[in-house]
């Protein structure tokens, strides 16, 4: 989110709230006591997670307490850039050469995704990928930030790679047969297109044809799949309508997402509301809705320059305790298929940017790992959620139900 942007965000939400806050809130009576799927509840994986560097962080005791904590899904980035950094097999150094597997002629890596992916099925979690960074050869540098791809055909060429590696009939599962069969069968493209950092601006007229040839792509390979908008923020319910007016996009997603960050819990399901009734008013109301980043950094007094939803750590916790039944009851209303708390975990240094605050646990620049208070919120109302009193080791049972 821009920093420049979020007293007008506030501003948007406010006026917002008359009309809409005093349903937000409730919940409909054929909606309570009702237990979430058991995919609703996910968080983002990054930071550390992703860094080999942090050798004290053991990735599946995470994993393990992700499902105690009543996680069942994780939205994890698939980092195109780091599986397919050469275009062709001679482009290969030769002392790398025994990291790339030829796919269709373009060397890939499959080693990252392949730990995530049998990890998270072993314990019963659900995926969702988020595909972005672009490889060197096909992108176009965006000296705002993240580089995008030049042109959409690569693009969707790697995900036909990963449906069949990771989908229905992929080759992961039949090359890995003790590990029970996960296949995803979503897949989000890219993130924050409508940001400066992630995308070129305006976006839409340029985003399309990406999600155009990612939505022909996966459908080829797997006519089950769903294909998930990138995240949408900031303004989210406004930058819709500019997607809506680019010929071709009616058709070309199947899931709405939104990174909805603000400053009190009611106002993300305010933010929700306005987003779905954007869809309504495109007439696409029956697309499911994902809240893919919730967040509040608890990064008060740790750094100079902070976002107007900044909080400390009781303050988090607060939050979260605040919003997770607040999603449960607006769920249907919504048409909201499940939320991703960002982050599980962040590296957290004395002024550090805020975001490095945002987990729920943290790790110290010398790698050890401590439990914030927005942890114990955030499991209590998972569980409730699912009316579970404690997980079993797979996310998608209770060991002992409410």
């Amino acid at each position: 989110m821009h920093k420049q942007t979020a007293a007008a965000i506030l501003a948007a939400l406010t006026l917002a709230i008359a009309g809409v806050v005093a349903t937000a809130t409730a919940a409909p009576a054929s909606s309570r006591g009702r237990p979430v799927p058991s995919t609703f509840v996910g968080v983002n994986v990054d930071g550390p997670m992703l860094d080999p560097s942090h050798s004290r962080l053991n990735l599946a005791r995470q994993l393990d307490t992700m499902v105690a904590s009543g996680v069942g899904s994780i939205r994890f980035p698939f980092n195109w850039a780091q599986a397919q950094p050469y275009q062709r097999p001679s482009d290969v150094p030769a002392d790398q050469q025994g990291k790339f597997t030829d796919i269709d002629g373009v060397p890939t890596d499959f080693s990252q995704t392949d730990q995530i992916v049998g990890l998270a099925a072993q314990r019963g979690l659900a995926i969702l990928p988020t595909v972005l960074y672009a490889p060197g050869w096909d992108a176009v540098n965006n000296p705002n930030g993240v580089d995008f791809p030049a042109q959409p055909g690569p693009y969707a060429n790697y995900l036909t790679v990963l449906i069949g590696r990771y989908g229905p009939h992929g080759t992961f599962w039949s090359s890995h047969p003790k590990i029970p069969k996960m296949p995803i069968r979503m897949w989000q493209i890219w993130n924050e297109e409508n940001l400066a950092y992630y995308w070129s601006q305006p976006f839409a007229a340029s985003y399309e044809p990406l999600l155009q040839a990612a939505h022909a792509a996966i459908k080829r390979a797997d006519p089950g799949a769903k294909v998930v908008l990138g995240a949408l923020t900031n303004f989210a319910w406004q930058s819709i309508g500019q997607l809506f007016d680019v010929r071709g996009f009616r058709g070309s997603f199947d899931v709405a997402s939104v990174n909805a960050f603000t400053k009190k819990p009611a106002n993300v399901i305010v933010y929700l509301r306005l987003m779905r009734n954007a869809l309504d008013r495109f007439h696409d109301g029956r697309a499911p809705l994902i809240a893919s980043e919730l967040s509040w950094p608890s990064a008060l007094g740790q750094t100079p320059d902070h976002y107007d939803f900044d909080t400390t750590q009781a303050g988090q916790a607060h939050n979260i305790a605040a919003l997770l039944p607040m999603l449960g009851a607006n769920r249907f209303r919504l048409h909201l298929m499940g939320f991703y708390y960002y982050t599980w975990i962040s590296v957290e240094t004395f002024g550090a940017q805020d975001f490095a605050f945002a987990g729920l646990e943290g790790q110290t620049s010398f790698g050890r790992v401590f439990s914030k208070p927005a942890l114990a919120a955030f499991r209590r109302g998972a569980l409730a959620l699912e009316h579970c009193t404690r997980k079993a080791n797979n996310a998608q049972r209770c060991a002992r139900a409410a």
